[in-house]
């Protein structure tokens, strides 16, 4: 008998400008690929063309959006909006400068304690992974033997890989997950694997960027 799964197939965005000046873009409105980042999502798009790929899901943030359409063309189809899949609401830190907010200790708090620290203003890390995996869960329900694509950003998909892994939300930033890199989980009835994480491999070189 051929074991039953569903394959998420998890897209960060590519790269933009915000990434690049090391800011938090948060929810910040008309964040969109930069060159480097419309390549990436190309490069991942000529990857997955041939993957038996059934629907394509996205965050409504314009990058992921973005990313998500060039991959979604290759297969003659349009994602569809999720606001659930959107990224961590940082509140009162949104847009500001990384480098300025990792000097305070709420930054520490975030990074080392996220299950007890709210951003100001913003969503607490774990909100963000309840509304992340609730949504998953519908998906993979909603595709019992299909493959889709989800394409987020950086933290949601580290706190539900975290999840699918009995990781304490705590352990979640042990993640590396790369602009426009892909991660894969596979659900069989007992239960879901990790098939890879923050595979990159398909990333072009500078020298094909430029």
């Amino acid at each position: 008998m051929t074991e039953r799964t569903t394959r998420i197939l998890l897209v960060r965005h590519g790269l933009n400008d915000y990434v690049t000046s090391h800011r938090l873009a948060g929810w910040t409105p008309g964040v969109h690929l930069n060159e480097s980042g419309r390549a990436q999502a190309q490069a991942l798009a000529a990857r997955l063309a041939a993957a038996p790929i059934v629907a394509f899901y996205s965050s409504p943030l314009e990058r992921a959006l973005e990313t998500a359409e060039i991959i979604a063309a290759r297969h003659g189809r349009v994602p569809e909006v999720i606001e659930a899949l959107g990224e961590t609401r940082c509140g009162d830190w949104t847009g500001q400068a990384i480098e300025e907010l990792a000097k305070t200790d709420l930054w520490k708090q975030i990074q080392f304690y996220p299950s007890g620290t709210r951003f100001p203003g913003g969503e607490t890390m774990t909100e963000v992974q309840v509304r992340m995996v609730a949504q998953l869960e519908a998906l993979r329900s909603a595709h019992s033997q299909d493959t889709i694509v989800v394409v987020s950003h950086s933290d949601p998909i580290k706190v539900a890989l975290a999840h699918y892994l009995g990781l304490h939300i705590d352990h979640f930033q042990r993640f590396v997950i790369e602009p426009a890199s892909l991660s894969e989980l596979s659900f069989t009835p007992y239960g879901p694997k990790l098939i890879r994480c923050n595979d990159c491999s398909h990333h072009p070189s500078e020298a094909e960027v430029g």
